[in-house]
């Protein structure tokens, strides 16, 4: 049996072919498998993996009964009826972790037996987020190189402005005009500057709204503003200043932005939910559940990462209502040397992650100096221009 923790858990019914009747039980869906366990016997009636699913259907029995059923290699078929809160939404979960599923790079064909203990599956994450972050941090190193070649480049350009702004003066003074600037250059001086000003100012603004909209992550989810009864199928989008929910025809449903955020609640490593506070009005709140949530969650800790909130198990539970799983999960399964090596590795995390949000910092400073300066630029060479035109 998978000791994978459960996703999502529906009440139903499963149609035990032998005997020719319904039991009623616990339709649950994990990481890699779908179980259903009877309320009375407690025995699993029906466990088989996602990878080996061939159909998802919403069907009805010979008694006009709404039944989702499930068909297994081997033309095994599966029977699940009277699910709560209704077939749709486990039809929607259930089609949404089978697909992702078989998109996926599969590990199932290695084995049960060669399956790594849990020290070692926590090992292999951390590595993969050190690299993850190596390279992350390899990005960013060119990209400050790029930056400061960047600025030198505009401190190059304001040089030659200012050289093409002597010449200029020059030129709009002649020797033979006693009395400095000729008099009509004042008015046309001041429109042009205006419109130079205006320019670089909506220059800036279509700038900073595209780099604004970028999308960082985007992953597909069975999204809800309601309870448990309205999960359907839509995907969320982290851009650099907002969180986006939309269909699956990618429409917007909901935006979400920076500063409104108040609350993402982690209750599993697929699900959570966003949350938008009122004061006088109901909150605006949105679940998502996807089997690539762990891809933006580690976009979202870092941007909101002050408001990001885990669902724990409460400490003062009385040892008799924790679950099988529960205790299971409560007991250690990781070596005192799995736990030292991952100790080491998390601190080299740490320090990476630390350089990496330094040079995030410092860049972010060079972005402001490159954007100002970029306008100045316009503004002058707007500037130069116009008055070339004049003289012309």
């Amino acid at each position: 049996m998978s000791r994978d923790v459960p996703i999502h858990s529906w009440p139903g019914s499963y149609y035990i072919n032998s005997e020719k009747r319904w039991e009623n039980g616990t339709l649950s869906l994990t990481r890699t498998m779908v179980r259903f366990v009877s309320n009375q016997s407690k025995e699993s009636l029906a466990s088989f993996r996602l990878s080996r699913i061939m159909e998802l259907k919403m069907e009805s029995s010979s008694f006009i009964f709404s039944t989702l059923t499930v068909l297994e290699e081997g033309n095994v078929k599966h029977w699940f009826g009277s699910l709560k809160p209704n077939r749709v939404v486990v039809y929607n979960v259930l089609e949404h972790f089978w697909r992702e599923r078989l998109l996926s790079p599969s590990s199932e064909a290695r084995g049960a037996e060669c399956k790594p203990s849990k020290g070692r599956e926590l090992i292999s994450l951390v590595a993969g987020a050190q690299r993850r972050l190596e390279d992350t941090g390899s990005v960013l190193s060119h990209q400050g190189e790029q930056f400061d070649n960047m600025m030198q480049g505009l401190e190059k350009i304001d040089s030659d402005l200012g050289v093409a702004d002597k010449l200029l003066l020059e030129l709009e003074s002649p020797s033979w005009w006693p009395f400095g600037k000729l008099p009509w250059k004042t008015q046309q001086e001041a429109k042009a500057q205006d419109a130079a000003r205006a320019g670089a100012a909506a220059a800036s603004a279509a700038g900073k709204g595209s780099s604004r909209n970028k999308v960082i992550a985007s992953i597909p989810a069975v999204v809800t503003k309601g309870g448990d009864s309205d999960l359907k199928p839509g995907c969320l989008l982290v851009l650099v200043s907002s969180v986006e929910v939309r269909d699956t025809n990618c429409q917007l449903l909901h935006r979400f932005e920076r500063n409104d955020i108040d609350e993402i609640r982690v209750h599993s490593p697929y699900e959570i939910t966003v949350r938008q506070r009122f004061i006088g009005k109901p909150d605006i709140c949105y679940r998502f559940l996807s089997a690539k949530m762990p891809e933006a969650m580690s976009v979202l800790e870092m941007q909101y990462k002050r408001k990001c909130q885990d669902t724990e198990l409460p400490l003062e539970v009385p040892a008799g209502e924790l679950s099988q799983l529960q205790v299971h999960v409560l007991q250690p399964s990781v070596s005192q040397a799995e736990a030292q090596e991952l100790k080491q590795m998390l601190m080299q995390l740490k320090n990476l992650a630390l350089e990496a949000e330094t040079e995030l910092e410092r860049q972010d400073d060079v972005l402001d100096e490159l954007t100002s300066s970029t306008d100045r630029a316009t503004m002058h060479i707007e500037k130069h221009t116009c008055r070339m035109k004049r003289l012309l």
